[in-house]
């Protein structure tokens, strides 16, 4: 039986505050979005946090947030940063951090501890998947401790044996989980190390912005 698609929280390399909406999250996937904190002037509200960059995050809200709005964001324990509700569509709230943060600091705290959390990172590059004896490249969307979104025109088989290869890591060894509207989600037989993945996520990041 096909595995339904798990959306968790995304954490983005850039700089500009998140877009809106991924338009695949719906009935056909399973939200697990981290839950964060909100206070806005003396109230603390609850959020579902679906998306942060070092510019600004989405959230999912539980009260109206109308744009203008000022708010502070737990992002680390103790820790807040300062922002402004920009728009609002729904009970999603797009907000714009005052200053930037470090999401590749913010990435290391929270995947560390004795039950890490394995967020999603989103990328921009070409990987390889290897399936058998052929090699196809794939655009690699997002990337975790423990597997791989991307997207390609051609089919792979759910429950079939890959070998993906991200530049600049070695190749790790995974399975085929689900498939939907031209995206795979493929699950590594063996977590990343995080010293690896957090300095790939550097150079990634560098790269980035050279390119901007």
């Amino acid at each position: 039986m096909e595995e339904l698609p798990i959306v968790t929280t995304l954490y983005s390399l850039g700089d500009a505050p998140p877009l809106p909406d991924d338009p695949r999250e719906g009935d056909r996937t399973v939200t697990l979005f981290r839950v964060g904190s909100l206070m806005i002037g003396a109230r603390r509200e609850l959020c579902l946090i679906k998306n942060v960059s070092a510019g600004g995050m989405l959230v999912r809200a539980y009260c109206v947030i109308p744009p203008g709005t000022r708010v502070a964001v737990e992002l680390k324990r103790g820790e807040s940063v300062d922002g402004t509700a920009r728009w609002s569509k729904g009970d999603t709230v797009g907000i714009e951090f005052d200053e930037l943060v470090d999401v590749v600091a913010l990435l290391s705290t929270t995947m560390e501890g004795l039950r890490p959390r394995m967020p999603r990172i989103e990328i921009a590059c070409v990987a390889s998947v290897r399936e058998g004896a052929d090699v196809y490249r794939v655009s690699a969307v997002d990337v975790s401790q423990g597997g791989l979104k991307f997207t390609s025109q051609r089919s792979f088989a759910i429950g079939g044996d890959v070998i993906v290869t991200l530049p600049g890591i070695p190749p790790v060894a995974g399975n085929v989980r689900w498939q939907s509207e031209g995206y795979f989600g493929v699950t590594f037989n063996k977590m990343l190390p995080l010293p690896l993945l957090v300095g790939w996520l550097h150079e990634q990041r560098e790269r980035l912005r050279a390119t901007a």
